[in-house]
């Protein structure tokens, strides 16, 4: 019997009390384990946290591993930062000899794997951190003042713009080779479904949502 301890966080308490991101993370963590787990399995412990990412002292990931270790399960988490967004925590679980976890979104990815894969999910948060704070002292010195509830706004919607601008160029390398070779909305909404990765919203893609992502990379380039 193959047991395993899921763990599910969600970083607000909106989020939690709503259950949004947490339904997502109970659907991929189903997935796996009706698709790929070995079989027979059983779940032993469900842990549930509304923290920070960036906060590795959270009670209930403990708890989770602490149960993990000591019954022998494996921990499995939806997507990998899920656990942490720090490539630190993450190598540090992976040095752990009496620990095991596994991602649902990555089913078959192995520890150097998933060690790589952190460390360039970190290299980007940076990055759209530092285009992000690029962007603000670029409006500032067109005149555009960052105070007050209009230009806070401003504000807001600048940053939204910038993020939302990284997230495109991040698939641009997946979605514009299959559109030159003439695959369709669905068709390119199914490959980045099966490569486990969401919308901007934690969703699904579409031909709808591939179709304004195709239209913001052309903006992007012109």
């Amino acid at each position: 019997m193959h047991r395993y301890v899921t763990y599910r966080r969600v970083s607000t308490e909106d989020q939690g009390k709503s259950g949004l991101g947490l339904e997502a993370q109970t659907r991929d963590i189903a997935l796996y384990l009706d698709t790929y787990s070995p079989e027979p399995w059983e779940v032993i412990g469900e842990f549930i946290e509304i923290e920070s990412g960036a906060n590795g002292d959270r009670p209930e990931l403990r708890k989770a591993i602490d149960l993990a270790k000591k019954a022998g399960a494996t921990l499995l988490v939806s997507k990998l930062d899920r656990l942490s967004r720090k490539v630190a925590f993450i190598a540090s679980l992976m040095d752990d000899p009496k620990l095991s976890f596994r991602v649902a979104s990555m089913p078959y990815a192995d520890k150097f794997q998933l060690h790589i894969y952190a460390a360039l999910a970190e290299q980007e948060r940076d990055f759209i951190s530092k285009r992000t704070k690029a962007a603000l002292r670029e409006a500032k010195a067109r005149g555009q003042k960052l105070g007050g509830l209009r230009d806070k706004t401003m504000k807001r919607n600048e940053v939204l713009k910038v993020n939302a601008n990284a997230r495109a160029k991040k698939l641009e390398g997946i979605v514009l080779p299959l559109k030159e070779a003439n695959a369709s909305l669905r068709e390119i909404a199914e490959a980045l479904n099966s490569a486990g990765l969401e919308t901007p919203r934690g969703g699904q893609w579409h031909p709808t949502s591939v179709a304004r992502l195709l239209e913001r990379l052309d903006q992007i380039s012109r």
